[in-house]
């Protein structure tokens, strides 16, 4: 990675030492924190490369350790609690002292922080995005067995975390990137060592799991978007849905993946850029990130479908069958992260896909 990134710690009222780092130009956004980051170790990782590399190369992208992992003291301090996290954003949103106000990204459990600070901040946040985010914790989801295989969780975390047989990490891990490569599940087994113990790991998880937010949802006030993989494996596309439902004029988009984490080669991390581009700087996603990774049958069915050809007169111009015609269109919708026909035409018009 060409780009260069600056690390630097600010100090909370509890005395925890905080590290944060900053890399880009250009609006800026900041990054909650989310599960199990290191600062350094990520920034040329196989897994998180990619994500770093496209918000440093469009914005000003600032994001931290939480208390207890990573670079940040690894004694938690405070009660690990939404407002202590909350409160720890803002403090490196302070450290940042952007001169306008930023766009928030949250992943995962980073959504709740970011919808807290916006809040009790709605003048500092231009915007949030918030990616395979979610409202309630597992031990508040009404979802058959959701609390008892959480709390299952957190115990083997607290006493299988550092054990030198890897299966334990593996199993937890693998839930992250079920589509990830050998290369990339071995960096993240080896993240949990370099990251944090099995102790605190536990109590993020716990802590993570009795999160509820849904009740003040409907309380915000600045532009969102909701991005969510529709077989995420960590946290239901559900929990994605009932964000944008209940947030006040939220954005969806639904991504075809399996993958908690988005991964490099795959279309949905495509579609993400484009959606994110879209929202946080209107007229830079062109569109022809995620165009490019339709096959050449599917451009020409999506050519026909934006000239108006109904699926009949599809099959008879590229001379194949009618199914083939809506297999060839299913698979469009899913790279595109469209539901329906008429949405599919609306986004390539829009983007003006094929002239």
């Amino acid at each position: 990675m060409s780009l260069r990134q600056h690390v630097r710690y600010v100090t909370a009222r509890d005395g925890t030492r905080l590290a944060w780092a900053e890399a880009g130009t250009g609006p800026v956004v900041v990054k909650a924190a989310n599960w199990m980051t290191h600062l350094e170790y990520e920034w040329s990782s196989p897994v998180w490369k990619h994500w770093l590399q496209f918000f440093s190369t469009n914005f000003r992208f600032v994001r931290f350790d939480e208390r207890g992992c990573g670079m940040s003291d690894w004694t938690p301090g405070a009660p690990l609690t939404l407002d202590q996290w909350a409160s720890d954003l803002e403090l490196v949103v302070d450290a940042a002292r952007p001169a306008e106000p930023v766009t928030l990204l949250g992943i995962s459990q980073g959504a709740a922080t970011c919808i807290q600070y916006a809040l009790q901040h709605p003048e500092r946040v231009a915007r949030l995005i918030l990616y395979g985010g979610y409202a309630h914790g597992a031990f508040k989801r009404d979802v058959p067995d959701a609390a008892v295989a959480h709390r299952a969780m957190v115990d083997l975390v607290r006493v299988a975390w550092a054990r030198d047989n890897p299966t334990f990490r593996q199993v937890f891990t693998s839930r992250f990137i079920p589509g990830g490569t050998h290369e990339q599940l071995e960096w993240y087994n080896d993240l949990c060592l370099k990251t944090t113990t099995g102790e605190i790991a536990a109590s993020l998880l716990e802590a993570r799991g009795h999160m509820d937010i849904a009740a003040s949802l409907a309380d915000v006030r600045v532009p969102t978007l909701v991005l969510h993989a529709r077989n995420d494996q960590v946290v239901p596309v559900s929990e994605g849905r009932f964000l944008a439902s209940h947030i006040p004029g939220a954005e969806f988009v639904e991504l075809d993946s399996r993958n908690h984490v988005l991964l490099e080669p795959e279309p949905a991390w495509a579609r993400f850029q484009e959606a994110v581009l879209n929202f946080a700087r209107p007229g830079t996603g062109s569109g022809a990130g995620v165009f490019a990774t339709l096959s050449p049958r599917e451009r020409d069915v999506l050519q026909l479908m934006t000239a108006g050809l109904s699926n009949t007169e599809i099959a008879e111009r590229l001379q194949i069958s009618d199914k083939t015609v809506r297999n060839h269109a299913s698979n469009v919708f899913d790279k595109l992260g469209v539901w329906s026909r008429a949405q599919a035409i609306v986004f390539a018009r829009d983007r003006g896909f094929g002239g």
